[in-house]
Parts: C-alpha cells; structure tokens; sequence
C-alpha cells in the first residue's frame, strides 16, 4: 500500500451545503484521515492522507461533492506523506 497526502482547497458553492461533512463521509468509508475546514473566502480545505488509491478516488470525488453543492474549481498539492489520527471537520 502506497501512503499518500494531499491538500485540495474547493471552490464554487461549498460551503452552506453539508460538503465539509459529505467529504468527511467518505474519507471515513475509504478509511482516510486528515480534515475538512471552511475557510474565511468562501473555499474549503481539505486535508487527504492514506492509501494512494483511496486518496485519488476522493480526490476525484471532491468535483462533485453533496447534492447542494455546485463546485467550480479544485486546486490539489501534494504533501509529504503523514499520519492524522482521523478525519475531523474544523
């Protein structure tokens, strides 16, 4: 299993529309840590470490987010592989 981390910041209508919490379902399906925080313009965070495989499945995922969201923009980096304990919306 190849561990890997990535930060995404979403843009688009995303916040308001449960996203940080449906991203958090689904890292906790794929068995991913790290978190999900609003941040003051509107964007959101999103913190994604695990197995590669689960990380580039959600990663794909945050396109398309919650019913009520309408995403316009994700900007991904990838960061130095780390262990969060869990995933946590901040």
């Amino acid at each position: 299993m190849t561990k890997r981390c990535v930060k995404a910041v979403v843009a688009g209508k995303v916040q308001g529309v449960w996203y940080r919490r449906a991203v958090q379902e689904q890292a906790l399906q794929h068995g991913v840590t790290g978190h999900a925080k609003n941040l003051p313009d509107g964007r959101v965070e999103v913190l994604l470490c695990g197995d590669g495989e689960a990380v580039n499945l959600i990663s794909a995922w945050l396109w398309q987010g919650p019913p009520n969201a309408r995403v316009t923009h994700v900007e991904l980096e990838s960061l130095e592989p780390r262990d969060p304990d869990n995933f946590v919306t901040l």
